[in-house]
């Protein structure tokens, strides 16, 4: 794995950036959703968890702010995304924590399942289920002038309309009340439109788990009570999640990014599943 001050690659260009240290055995990797928000999107997340450890946000190779280094190669989407798998052989004793599309991710590495010590999944889901839900919520609850933007990037799909076209939804991704905080934390994100025109072609509507907790794998799922995005209510179907190792919390008064309005509660679900990687290792 190549080094350069905070950041480290693996071979195929998945990008680590160290953002805290302290007393603690496990590496937390952050994996941002979108795609194409790049991690800077969880560093939030990475804060509000407050865990013991190191933590490191991840970027696929492409994604993000990932992009023009001599670390990642030609047609990095190619390699996704199965090269989180690589990330997750660079350190030991590895909790992987994705975020919406980053947890969809996670659960489409079979390889992980014996690589991880623990899991987290934020705002995420088992499978694809969750677009035609959103997609008649949305159609219930239309948001004022999100169709010029909408259009503005159909025609010119860039990372700036990206960025214009995020923003204007974002009322679908927050409460109310966390709907200014929420909109700051989007505003200076690395946006990739190449690494959502993937998503779109090769992922989001065929997505399927391709693997689960097993008995022994701690995890946590973390989801809002407000999120109206991906419907959390999928996990509740498959019995593989329902386990006395797999502590799905909701947080109140929340919606997709729940970090942004109750970091708390959040900080406290991680603390759940530290006491639980704690006893395993007592």
């Amino acid at each position: 794995m190549g080094a350069q001050g905070q950041d480290r690659w693996t071979r195929s260009g998945v990008r680590l950036r160290r953002v805290s240290q302290r007393e603690g055995r496990w590496n937390w990797l952050f994996v941002p959703g979108g795609p194409g928000l790049g991690s800077e999107s969880v560093l939030g997340l990475a804060r509000a968890a407050d865990v013991p450890g190191t933590v490191w946000l991840v970027d696929l190779p492409g994604d993000g702010s990932n992009r023009g280094m001599p670390e990642v190669p030609d047609h990095p989407y190619e390699r996704w995304p199965d090269v989180l798998a690589e990330a997750a052989q660079a350190l030991d004793e590895v909790v992987m924590v994705g975020h919406s599309t980053g947890g969809m991710f996670i659960l489409s590495v079979p390889e992980l399942e014996e690589q991880l010590v623990g899991m987290v999944l934020v705002s995420s889901a088992p499978h694809a289920g969750w677009r035609p839900s959103f997609a008649r919520w949305a159609e219930a609850h239309p948001i004022r002038g999100l169709d010029t933007a909408a259009g503005d990037y159909a025609r010119d799909p860039n990372d700036e309309t990206l960025r214009t076209l995020t923003l204007a939804a974002a009322p679908w991704n927050f409460t109310p009340e966390g709907l200014a905080a929420g909109r700051a934390a989007l505003e200076d994100l690395a946006y990739c439109h190449d690494a959502v025109a993937w998503a779109d072609a090769h992922f989001d509507d065929t997505y399927q788990a391709r693997w689960k907790p097993h008995n022994r794998l701690p995890a946590l799922i973390v989801s809002g009570a407000e999120d109206h995005v991906v419907d959390q209510r999928l996990w509740q179907d498959d019995d593989a999640f329902d386990q006395p190792r797999v502590l799905q919390r909701t947080i109140d008064g929340a919606g997709h990014f729940p970090w942004i309005e109750n970091p708390q509660a959040v900080r406290k679900a991680f603390a759940d599943l530290t006491d639980l990687l704690d006893g395993d290792t007592r």
